[in-house]
């Protein structure tokens, strides 16, 4: 009964941020189209929107070409990373020996530059997308498992205490009951890791791959080619989008929309 009005209520809030937001980004797009065609900004530089879109249409098939072998890695990657993120951050959250020894081994992992490790997966994978998917889960493991524990720690004792006394096993309450009362911050750790993926496996790339989004930025950067470099950004941008979109509907269906608004 309560389900309509939840979504009547996310359609409006969907369309108050969208509206601003898709009104913001044609004045900023007119504003940059006019300042390129009438300051003397050399297109070199800072090439206009319709450049652009232009560059992009006319270099369509191999733009889609490299950006399903990154779209490719970094979906595999995060995958990965999400079935290692939570249970990692589960191992932990039971397992208070492990979290000491674990967790200062994930967050120093994420201050390695990836510059400095890419050409150690290359030795070891070679130019092929395998490397790059595995360092992509690696960086995008940090803030899933760690949400993941927050989540799990700040679920109030009541709950589980609840499901025991109802006869239910402990192993039963983390997996139905404790994991679901988290689930909105796992959720939020999914976000932050997923902002980067398609990112990191372009940037993986670049320091050495046979395609890829990586590969098109450097190829475009040689030839200097700026549309193209932009080209290659929108379809990283809108690749993150889309994978925040599944993660958004993901958490409406696990979670509900009242549980979502509150």
């Amino acid at each position: 009964m309560n389900a309509s009005p939840a979504r009547h209520r996310q359609s409006g809030h969907l369309a108050i941020w969208l509206l601003p937001s898709s009104l913001l980004i044609v004045i900023l797009l007119a504003v940059w189209e006019a300042a390129v065609r009438y300051s003397g900004i050399s297109p070199r530089t800072v090439p206009a929107p319709s450049a652009i879109a232009s560059a992009t249409v006319e270099t369509w098939p191999g733009l889609m070409e490299a950006s399903a072998v990154t779209a490719y890695e970094g979906i595999l990657g995060f995958a990965a990373a999400v079935v290692l993120g939570v249970g990692i951050g589960m191992a932990m959250y039971v397992w208070r020996g492990l979290r000491a020894s674990v967790y200062p081994l994930l967050a120093g992992a994420q201050t390695i530059p990836l510059i400095t490790i890419a050409p150690l997966f290359i030795i070891w994978f070679g130019f092929e997308p395998s490397g790059k998917i595995v360092i992509t889960a690696v960086f995008a493991i940090f803030p899933i498992a760690v949400q993941t524990l927050r989540g799990l720690s700040a679920v109030p004792r009541f709950f589980s205490d609840v499901a025991l006394t109802c006869g239910a096993t402990r192993s039963w309450t983390l997996w139905h009951v404790t994991l679901r009362v988290a689930a909105p911050q796992i959720f939020t750790g999914l976000r932050v890791s997923a902002a980067y993926v398609f990112a990191t496996a372009a940037t993986a790339e670049y320091l050495g791959a046979r395609n890829g989004l990586g590969i098109w930025l450097q190829a475009a950067f040689n030839s200097f080619r700026t549309p193209l470099i932009f080209s290659a950004t929108l379809v990283i941008v809108v690749l993150t989008g889309l994978l925040l979109g599944l993660i958004s509907l993901a958490e409406l269906l696990v979670i509900g929309a009242d549980n979502q608004d509150s």
